[in-house]
């Protein structure tokens, strides 16, 4: 396998702002990016920007639940730049409606595991499989992006989002484990609040936490303070903190007295 190409980073959820993001952030670290999402039309803009910054990428259309359209979109995302070095599962769906978990319904339940863990799981399987088949001389890795809701906070009102991040957290674990002697690492980003389309509908809420001391930091994150976070990551040179979490929330895990 040639050495002399560009490292290539995969990039999930890419129409998304957090995916957005991470995919500017490996632009700047050197990475030629492959660009998916469900519905591509949306990173059209996405592409354009990085187009202007002399970053080759590429978009390509994958529902990440079709299970029978994996295989042969894994072949066409290491066919684009000659591989695929870094993996980022950035793709998530939230709650269908917010609310008690008493009236969680099974189709929204559903849709979190399914989109949040069980398709993240399956894709890294794929991927992970044909990086092992193909030698390179780099360290490839997978990083995966969860949520701050996974340990020590629980979201009220995101139940169902919440559990499937859980898993998809621990899963984390058991990925770095097998694929460290395959010279793959895998990490864990988990970011807190950040202004995002998810967020849009509790702004006042999460202002007011804000306010409150809640965030030691005092402000929303910026999303591309995850986009840095995962590109640190994704160049190869923490391999052995490999299954590692990093905590993009400005301090939301400390219980400060």
């Amino acid at each position: 396998m040639a050495t002399d190409r560009r490292p290539v980073a995969l990039v999930t959820g890419a129409a998304g702002g957090i995916g957005g993001a991470i995919a500017s952030a490996l632009g700047a670290a050197g990475f030629d990016i492959v660009l998916t999402d469900r519905d591509i039309s949306p990173l059209d803009v996405l592409k354009e920007r990085l187009d202007a910054v002399e970053v080759r990428s590429t978009a390509i259309g994958y529902d990440l639940t079709d299970d029978h359209a994996r295989e042969n979109f894994v072949e066409a995302a290491f066919a684009a730049f000659g591989g695929v070095d870094c993996l980022v599962n950035n793709a998530g769906v939230s709650v269908m409606s917010r609310g008690d978990i008493l009236d969680v319904t099974p189709e929204s339940f559903d849709r979190c595991v399914a989109v949040n863990l069980r398709a993240q799981f399956f894709l890294t399987q794929a991927v992970a499989r044909r990086m092992i088949g193909r030698s390179s001389s780099r360290r490839r890795t997978i990083v995966t992006v969860t949520t701050v809701a996974v340990d020590h906070h629980v979201g009220r009102v995101l139940a169902e989002y919440c559990i499937s991040k859980a898993g998809l957290s621990h899963s984390v674990q058991h990925w770095a484990a097998r694929l460290d002697r395959e010279g793959i690492d895998c990490y864990e980003v988990r970011p807190g609040m950040m202004k995002t389309d998810m967020t849009a509908t509790t702004r006042e809420r999460y202002d007011a936490l804000i306010a409150s001391g809640f965030v030691p930091a005092a402000r929303w994150g910026d999303i591309g303070e995850v986009g840095r976070a995962v590109a640190l990551l994704a160049r190869g040179e923490l391999s052995y903190a490999t299954g590692q979490t990093l905590h993009i929330d400005g301090g939301m895990r400390f219980k400060v007295f």
